[in-house]
């Protein structure tokens, strides 16, 4: 039989003492609110705790790529053709040239792309590849002329927006995305200098589709 020592009352934390401790946890969790969160999520600082570290630069990002990819998938696709230049590869929202979809369909794997999208200051643009879940899409873009913010998303039926990375005024990325589901998996970019770039993309891996859709 276990026996233990009840604890005398004098012992145990008087209702000041928990109503002091539960302000405390509050107070710590809105301090972390606002000198966190809200900066590295949302841009917003009001203590400048924010811009010392680095987070509200970050919170800025993030919303500013996620309105413009937001506001230029309701865009008018037409525009697509008169932005994009080919290169030795189909033009963004073409299909394959008849050269290259004679060597190989689009469902084999290992396909690879190269892709070039010309944007003038002030523009976005946005290519995306069909792939099903856990493809591995290597990638690499670089900008020519100057330097572009960047949003890597997906999104299928049901799933507006899946993010998996950005930044902003960039030269250039390299890398693997791995397909989180089925779905269209890729790039908006967005010119905010003041002249004329070009982004040239290319891709490889098991996807189906490669085309413009901003």
């Amino acid at each position: 039989m276990f026996n233990s020592q009840l604890p005398n009352m004098s012992d145990l934390p008087t209702s000041r003492q928990l109503i002091g401790s539960t302000l405390v946890a509050i107070a710590g969790a809105a301090a972390i609110l606002v000198t966190v969160v809200l900066p590295s999520e949302y841009g917003i600082d009001p203590t400048g705790a924010g811009s010392a570290f680095g987070l509200t630069e970050m919170g800025e990002i993030k919303v500013q790529l996620a309105q413009e990819a937001a506001a230029d998938r309701v865009s008018e696709p037409s525009k697509a053709s008169d932005e994009a230049v080919a290169s030795g590869a189909p033009t963004v929202g073409q299909e394959n040239a008849p050269a290259q979809a004679d060597a190989q369909s689009p469902n084999t794997a290992g396909r690879s792309d190269q892709t070039e999208v010309v944007l003038k200051p002030g523009q976005g643009a946005e290519v995306k590849v069909a792939a099903a879940k856990g493809v591995r899409i290597g990638f690499n873009w670089s900008v020519r002329g100057g330097v572009v913010n960047y949003d890597t998303h997906a999104d299928a039926p049901g799933i507006s927006y899946h993010g998996y990375g950005k930044g902003k005024q960039s030269g250039g990325e390299t890398g693997t995305l791995v397909a989180a589901f089925n779905g269209k998996h890729g790039w908006f970019w967005r010119n905010r200098t003041e002249n004329t770039v070009t982004i040239i993309l290319k891709t490889t891996g098991d996807y189906t589709d490669v085309k413009r859709v901003v």
